[in-house]
């Protein structure tokens, strides 16, 4: 690798604004071919599914739904934990890794976006942008039409209620919703006793 992508990438780890051009270099990482297939692969055949989403994405669990369509930027950036559930139209906007951990649940159309652009149109020329990687911890579900945005880490079994934008960290067992998004209450033991046959 030359010493110019070197100084880029490490411009891109410490979340600085980089332009496509810059960026041209990482174009082999890119799964477009890969997620196309997958994508219009028969439901009938599992064993085919499995294999390509292991060849798109950076790592992935056992017992792994991840529902087409789906949508990636690169899908080498995606790492899914085990028991992992995406509902259909889940997009990775993953410029930058996206780390999702064991027992998650994410609903339809949710967008996880690792990158940004800056705000004075002079400085997204070229497509200029900025990156930061999105952590998704252990037992977490996050709700239909919800977007994660660059630089989120939500904590240990919390929920993200539908429709919500989280720009800022969401801390372990909690609930959260709303534009932003901001924690509603935590979750409890009382929770084990809701939409039961005894609750």
């Amino acid at each position: 690798m030359s010493q110019h992508h070197e100084k880029v990438l490490e411009r891109i780890r410490l979340g600085l604004v980089y332009t496509e051009t810059e960026a041209a270099f990482q174009a082999p990482q890119r799964r477009t071919e890969e997620i196309f297939e997958y994508n219009h692969t028969p439901p009938g055949d599992p064993g085919r599914r499995r294999a390509l989403l292991e060849a798109i994405l950076g790592s992935v669990g056992e017992r792994t739904v991840l529902l087409p369509p789906f949508h990636a930027g690169f899908g080498s950036n995606v790492h899914l934990g085990d028991d992992f559930f995406g509902n259909v139209n889940l997009t990775f906007v993953d410029d930058v890794e996206i780390r999702i951990g064991h027992g998650v649940m994410i609903a339809p159309s949710v967008t996880l976006t690792t990158t940004g652009h800056p705000v004075h149109p002079s400085r997204r020329a070229d497509f200029g942008r900025f990156s930061e990687p999105i952590v998704i911890e252990d037992k977490v579900w996050i709700g239909s039409n919800a977007v994660v945005l660059p630089g989120v880490r939500i904590g240990y079994g919390s929920v993200i209620g539908a429709g919500s934008v989280v720009s800022h960290d969401i801390p372990a067992m909690t609930v959260a919703v709303g534009t932003p998004c901001r924690v509603l209450r935590e979750i409890t033991e009382e929770d084990l006793k809701t939409r039961t046959a005894e609750g």
